[in-house]
């Protein structure tokens, strides 16, 4: 049964991870040697989620659509889920759930990851829930998951939603030959700088299918527009974890976005987030 919260909420899409988050190192580790982090944190991931969670905190409904990691996985990070203030209706927890746990291993200002997916992004069985849901709006944490679930494209334009889409790192993804034709259908893209540079948009802007933001960093943000770019740039912070800071600043974005604010509003609601992001120790608030 969904919730009444789901109601005009705004829905994010993607696999949740049980993120094990190595903190404190100088640099990464090479083979054949052993690497000490100062600090180890558990924490709930994925971009849907932590998206999701800080949309919440700055006080819109909503909901994650996800498919959730089992076992230990998901008891370690199902508490944190729930005190998030995200409606999880859509997103069953189920301890035979197979793993999906990402190892984050950060270096003061950046960070790599090992990841393991296991079944379907979201739990098919919640896509009909997901139709009648009166959502205004979906956002996608990763391009991979649009690319194996293109129908939650077709759901929510069928229901009058908005639609925005976060890239998250795929190299299998990106050399994909249709990928340009799904971003084309979203209403706002929103990769790294690395991800636009690998489609191409940083050399040619004219390219770019629909309204793009980059998000660079410590750099700021670039919204390419039809009518130009815009960019704005960050406030310099101390950096603890840059786990989750795009999708984090997702959220400011989208936030603002979505209240029919102007992009430069809107980029620096988005920095804003990505900012209180790094200063704590993994994405979601």
């Amino acid at each position: 049964m969904i919730s009444k919260q789901t109601d005009g909420a705004i829905v994010c899409a993607g696999r949740v991870y049980c993120d094990l988050i190595f903190t404190g190192l100088t640099e990464l580790p090479r083979l054949g040697e052993e690497t000490y982090a100062e600090e180890l944190a558990v924490e709930p991931g994925g971009g849907g989620f932590i998206t999701a969670a800080n949309l919440s905190a700055l006080g819109h409904k909503t909901t994650l659509l996800a498919s959730m990691p089992g076992g230990p996985f998901g008891s370690a990070i199902l508490d944190k889920m729930q005190r998030s203030g995200v409606d999880l209706s859509l997103s069953p927890f189920n301890t035979a759930n197979g793993a999906q746990v990402t190892a984050v291993i950060g270096c003061q200002e950046d960070r790599a990851f090992l990841t393991k997916r296991n079944g379907t992004a979201v739990p098919r069985d919640m896509l009909d829930a997901f139709s009648t849901s009166k959502a205004r709006h979906l956002h996608i944490g990763e391009l991979a998951t649009l690319q194996e679930l293109p129908e939650l494209l077709e759901i929510a334009k069928a229901a009058g939603m908005t639609v925005s889409l976060d890239c998250s790192w795929d190299q299998n993804c990106l050399l994909n030959g249709e990928v340009q034709d799904l971003i084309a259908q979203v209403d706002l893209f929103l990769p790294n700088e690395m991800e636009a540079e690998h489609l191409g948009y940083l050399k040619e802007p004219a390219n770019c299918p629909t309204l793009t933001v980059v998000k660079k960093g410590k750099a700021g943000a670039t919204a390419i527009t039809k009518d130009g770019e815009i960019t704005v740039a960050a406030d310099p912070v101390p950096v603890v974890d840059t786990t989750g800071a795009g999708d984090a600043f997702n959220a400011g974005f989208l936030s603002s976005w979505l209240r029919g604010a102007d992009i430069e509003t809107c980029l620096q609601d988005g920095n804003k987030c990505g900012a209180a992001a790094v200063m704590r120790v993994g994405g979601a608030p």
